[in-house]
C-alpha cells in the first residue's frame, strides 16, 4: 500500500508532465503554432575600421512570442548567432573564403532572480542581465564595434564582399524537457543573408 507522501510525489510529478505537455504538444497540434513567430532578420549592417582593424555593427531584428518567454521561465535557454564571411572576388575562378566567424550568445532565466540573463562573448564572457524579454531581445539585436579581422588579411588587389546572417535556435534543455522536445525543430531560424562590399 503506497504511502501517502508516495502518492503525494506521483500527483506532483503527474502534474507537471502534463503542465509540460500543454506547453510544448498542445501548441504544435493546434495549428502548427509557430513558437518563435515574427520575422528574424538583419535591419541594418556595416564596417568600421579602425586603426588597422575591421569592426563590424549590426542591428538585428529578433521575434519574440509568448511561447518564447514561457519556454525560457521553463528553463529553456535559446541561442542567438551571427555569422559573417569575408570572400575575395575572382573572375575566373570561385571567390576565395577570407574569414568566416561565429558569435555566439545564449539567453537564459533565472528563477531567483526573476531576470533574463545574457552570455556575451564581446564582453569577455559577462553575464548581463535584463528584467524583461523585449530589452534582452534589444540588446541581442545590437552588435557593436566587434573585431573580426586586421588589414594585414586584405593584402591581395580584388574586391572582397562581406556576407552576414543571424540565426537563433533552442539551446540546452533540462533533462525532463528533453525527453519531451527531442522530435520537434520549430525553434530554428535563420535570417536571409546581408551582403556588401567591403571598403579599403
Amino acid at each position: 500500500m503506497q504511502s501517502a507522501a508516495t502518492t503525494h510525489a506521483w500527483t506532483s510529478l503527474r502534474a507537471r508532465l502534463a503542465a509540460w505537455c500543454c506547453l510544448f504538444l498542445v501548441p504544435f497540434s493546434s495549428l502548427h503554432a509557430d513558437p518563435l513567430e515574427g520575422a528574424l532578420q538583419i535591419d541594418s549592417a556595416f564596417i568600421n575600421v579602425d586603426e588597422g582593424v575591421y569592426q563590424l555593427y549590426a542591428q538585428i531584428r529578433y521575434p519574440q512570442s509568448e511561447e518564447a518567454l514561457v519556454a525560457l521561465r521553463e528553463g529553456v535557454s535559446l541561442s542567438y548567432d551571427l555569422e559573417v564571411e569575408i570572400s575575395r572576388d575572382r573572375r575566373f575562378w570561385l571567390d576565395a573564403s577570407v574569414l568566416s566567424v561565429r558569435l555566439a550568445r545564449e539567453l537564459s532565466f533565472q528563477p531567483v532572480s526573476e531576470r533574463f540573463v545574457m552570455r556575451d562573448p564581446l564582453e569577455g564572457g559577462e553575464q548581463k542581465s535584463y528584467a524583461t524579454l523585449e530589452a534582452a531581445l534589444q540588446d541581442l539585436g545590437r552588435v557593436e564595434a566587434w573585431p573580426i579581422l586586421v588589414a594585414s588579411q586584405l593584402a591581395l588587389e580584388g574586391e572582397y564582399r562581406v556576407r552576414v546572417r543571424a540565426s537563433m535556435r533552442r539551446g540546452r534543455l533540462t533533462d525532463a524537457l528533453r525527453t519531451l522536445m527531442f522530435w520537434t525543430d520549430d525553434w530554428q531560424r535563420e535570417s536571409e543573408w546581408y551582403s556588401w562590399l567591403l571598403p579599403r
